[in-house]
């Protein structure tokens, strides 16, 4: 985070910041995934041993996980289509559910202490998770909070 940071204000002072958000900034985030990428493959080759010895190891990651984000889907839809319009709703469902892999990390912090490696499993095991429930949702998305109505074009909007 520190070097991500100390790049940042060095772009950003040599550059400056209308040049960094539209040149620079956009090259990062490919980066960031690979980071992630790379971080579960070492987990997972990590523990590929043990996992290959005793897989019903991932059961006991697997069904907690899917039970925090199946609740945490549930009750962030639930709340959103009461209480907010459908992009909003939307959005909050997403910011509180893909929060979920912070939270995951300190629990399997708390959980297994000292043995990192048992840590970054479960951050894996998580990770993979998130991003495949965020790709199902955005199927359900329409059916759960109806169709976005299409927005007037700039020359339609003159004329209201």
């Amino acid at each position: 985070m520190l070097a991500g940071h100390v790049t940042q204000r060095f772009l950003i002072g040599k550059f400056g910041q209308k040049a960094y958000q539209a040149e620079w900034g956009p090259r990062f985030p490919p980066f960031s995934t690979l980071g992630v990428l790379g971080i579960v493959f070492v987990a997972m080759a990590l523990k590929a041993g043990q996992l290959v010895a005793h897989p019903e190891a991932l059961l006991q990651l697997i069904l907690p996980l899917l039970l925090l984000y199946g609740i945490n889907y549930v009750l962030s839809t639930l709340v959103g289509k009461a209480l907010l319009p459908r992009g909003d709703a939307i959005a909050m469902v997403y910011g509180t559910v893909m929060r979920n892999l912070s939270i995951a990390l300190a629990l399997a912090m708390n959980a297994f202490g000292s043995a990192a490696s048992d840590a970054a499993l479960v951050i894996t095991v998580a990770y993979i998770i998130q991003v495949q429930s965020a790709a199902w949702y955005v199927k359900l998305t329409d059916g759960l909070f109806g169709k976005r109505e299409p927005s007037l074009a700039p020359s339609q909007a003159k004329a209201l």
